[in-house]
């Protein structure tokens, strides 16, 4: 943990606070303390994976385009969710009984434009672009299936002093008029125009999506809306499992980011309440790229991690509403994920072999062959046991 002081006037007084007594350090002072931070640690340790976790949404952004291509790091709040909600996302296109080539045509309204929310925004965008061919016209084709609504309302290009993170999901505002939108459009207008596929919630704003909100989903195109009330802890949940299923409907696909137990539908029907726990993605993404080799985590092995937990529940699963496993799978999905990671690093001439495997006889490996790879190299939690003998 890097302590770089506080601004809580109460902590600063408080002579029984461990933390460091001073103000926040910030600019140019703040980056010299992670940039030695990061210089020291990779240093020391030249193969070690860092993880940022927790860190203000100011400077999330800003420290990933920093060090993300120079050193093996992620961030988890904004990679690790995007891709445990883009798998979420591609589960949902999965649960409405389509191929997931369908994802571009999802229309998903997003609330919420913080570091979280952009993270899940880009690894979508940049999904869907490579779904449809991988161009500059899909990219911009991408951006159009998404309506971001934060604070102030829908975000269009008319509004001023726009966020830069946000700016590449800005409506066009004719687009908007065309809809009956405006700028700043609150989101139950921007849900009854819309009628969107997907209602995603990274506001930390509880029970934003009001009884209001979700009875205007039930107009949605779609045959199977899916509910994605994101934020955490429990308190933050744009609404409750309860909600979404008694105002909207039994048959929806609902996610979350706290956990919730499943709803009882009545006539032996369960509504299944999936988690999106980053849980299913960090560890695989960083036992990947630890064996792929690879000096840097890139958006294809990201996104390659997201796809391989998308498609890691069976049909029978995701028609039943079920798109994430069991925790009690953990290892298995690590390993499943490890093996996407190790599969794209080599596809993008990333991989350059791990001890003994060098990048040549990674290269000749077959998907089986990588799995073996993977789970020879797992840490095994085997503890003996103790027996306390008496003299």
């Amino acid at each position: 943990m890097i302590d770089v002081g506080t601004n809580n006037e109460k902590l600063l007084e408080d002579p029984l606070y461990l933390g460091l007594q001073e103000h926040r350090l910030d600019g140019e002072e703040y980056l010299a303390v992670v940039d030695e931070f990061m210089e020291a640690v990779f240093t020391r340790w030249p193969h070690v994976i860092v993880q940022f976790e927790d860190f203000q949404s100011k400077w999330a952004f800003k420290l990933l385009q920093r060090y993300r291509n120079e050193y093996r790091m992620f961030n988890d709040d904004v990679q690790g969710t995007a891709g445990v909600a883009l798998a979420g996302l591609l589960g949902a296109v999965r649960a409405q009984g389509r191929p997931m080539i369908d994802f571009p045509k999802m229309k998903i309204v997003v609330a919420g434009a913080g570091s979280a929310g952009i993270g899940v925004l880009n690894a979508a965008r940049k999904t869907m672009a490579r779904m449809l061919g991988d161009t500059e016209i899909a990219f911009e084709s991408a951006r159009s299936q998404f309506w971001v609504v934060d604070a102030h309302g829908l975000i269009t290009e008319a509004r001023e002093n726009i966020d830069p993170d946000a700016r590449p999901f800005a409506r066009r505002v004719k687009e908007t008029e065309r809809q009956g939108l405006t700028e700043g459009a609150k989101l139950l207008d921007v849900v009854r125009q819309v009628k969107p596929d997907v209602l995603l919630g990274l506001s930390a704003v509880g029970g934003l999506f009001s009884k209001e909100v979700l009875e205007a989903l039930k107009d949605s195109t779609s045959t199977r809306p899916a509910i994605f009330p994101m934020s955490n802890p429990t308190r933050n949940a744009e609404c409750t499992p309860e909600e979404a299923f008694s105002i909207v409907g039994d048959n929806i696909i609902f996610g979350s980011g706290s956990p919730f137990n499943n709803v009882d539908l009545g006539n032996g029907h369960v509504g299944h309440c999936n988690q999106a726990n980053n849980m299913f993605l960090f560890p695989g993404i960083g036992l990947g790229t630890l064996l792929s080799g690879s000096k840097i985590i890139s958006d294809g092995m990201l996104q390659a991690a997201a796809e391989c937990l998308a498609a890691y529940m069976t049909e029978e699963e995701v028609l039943q509403g079920i798109i994430y496993p069991s925790i009690s799978r953990i290892r298995d999905i690590t390993k499943e994920v490890a093996a996407a990671v190790i599969k794209e690093a080599i596809e993008e001439d990333l991989a350059e072999g791990y001890r003994e495997m060098d990048a040549r006889e990674l290269q000749k490996l077959n998907q089986d062959e990588i799995r073996t790879f993977i789970k020879n190299n797992m840490w095994i939690p085997e503890y003996p046991t103790l027996i306390y003998k008496q003299d």
